[in-house]
């Protein structure tokens, strides 16, 4: 276990994760090679790489794609003709889709699991603060913010059989904290519904993987420094199914002075920069995609008693002082030189 270790050679640490399986192709006898695409999608590119046989090949990246689009034509707040922007200009909507519908319910069940940590209904306090809030004096920012919060909370939303709706006016919510993750788990799936085996997508700080490399070898990620591509700070080892996420405080800020960024504590109101970055392994792209922003919130001491509680979850953080901290299980993942 890395306890409190400093890594001081950065001056920021902004955490990627490439994946690092090598370029290479199967011998054809065995009719199985490999082929990745990549596309501009979800505010990220997206790519994705499947080991099969040419004729399956195609089919199953163009279902990976298909269902991602279909998940973000319902998720995004941006997007008119999205089901959740109707639903926060219009406080709620009919016959929701499935995929809707499922982000939503597991949305609440992880604004429960994580004591409200995690919650997709702060999207009225990132528009205050997007909308300039940061200017004002701490008096106003401290009023404005304590409006908001009247009107945040996930058991706000009320969910019915043929409709989801906001129990208070001026509600807003924002998916950006799961949809990737639960976008990856979709896209895996219609990857194997077409009989491909193996399989990894990355999007954009996430990353998830489908059965074993053909080579046999571990699926291997590493969490790089982009102002050196040369340095690693760490790099994962895992076979079969595993799931990354990074949820970062260093690419988004609403002040051009960098003291507010897109993170906040729902329970306040106002971000946190307690970390650098919060990197979670866990079975499936969800978990790790919500966990990771869930833990980043938390800070450290609360963040690491709860990463510790949960089964086949493992963390690693950069503390807002470059400290690394660790879950105990983390060894299992951990690459030595």
């Amino acid at each position: 276990m890395l306890k409190a270790s400093c890594y001081k050679k950065i001056s920021r640490i902004a955490v990627l994760l490439i994946f690092l399986g090598t370029l290479f192709v199967i011998p054809a006898c065995q009719g199985i090679q490999k082929f990745e695409e990549t596309r501009s999608m979800m505010d990220t590119f997206i790519k994705v790489t499947v080991y099969s046989d040419t004729d399956n090949a195609q089919k199953g990246i163009n279902a990976a794609f298909t269902r991602m689009e279909e998940i973000a034509n319902a998720a995004s707040i941006y997007d008119e003709n999205a089901e959740a922007f109707q639903l926060n200009r219009d406080g709620y909507i009919d016959n929701p889709s499935r995929d809707l519908l499922n982000l939503i319910n597991l949305s609440i069940d992880y604004y429960h699991a994580t004591d409200g940590y995690f919650d997709i209904t702060v999207q009225p306090l990132l528009d205050l603060w997007s909308a300039g809030l940061w200017k004002e004096t701490a008096e106003v920012q401290q009023e404005k913010v304590n409006e908001a919060l009247k009107i945040t909370g996930s058991d706000k939303i009320i969910i019915s059989d043929d409709r989801i709706s906001f129990a208070e006016k001026g509600m807003k919510i924002t998916l950006g904290g799961i949809t990737k993750g639960y976008a990856i788990d979709e896209a895996l799936k219609a990857i194997s519904a077409q009989g491909i085996k193996q399989a990894i997508i990355d999007a954009g700080g996430q990353i998830g993987t489908l059965g074993n490399k053909p080579d046999g070898k571990s699926w291997t990620v590493s969490l790089v420094n982009p102002d050196n591509t040369e340095e690693s700070l760490a790099s994962f080892s895992f076979k079969n199914e595993m799931s990354v996420s990074t949820s970062g405080n260093y690419e988004r800020y609403f002040s051009p002075d960098k003291k507010v960024n897109h993170l906040l504590n729902p329970k306040t109101g106002f971000s946190v920069a307690d970390f650098i970055s919060v990197s979670v392994i866990a079975s499936n792209n969800t978990q790790a995609d919500v966990l990771s922003t869930s833990i980043f919130v938390m800070g450290p001491e609360e963040g690491m008693k709860y990463a510790e509680s949960l089964d086949n979850v493992e963390c690693f953080m950069v503390d807002a002082d470059r400290n690394i901290l660790t879950t105990s299980g983390i060894n299992t993942f951990l690459v030595t030189n």
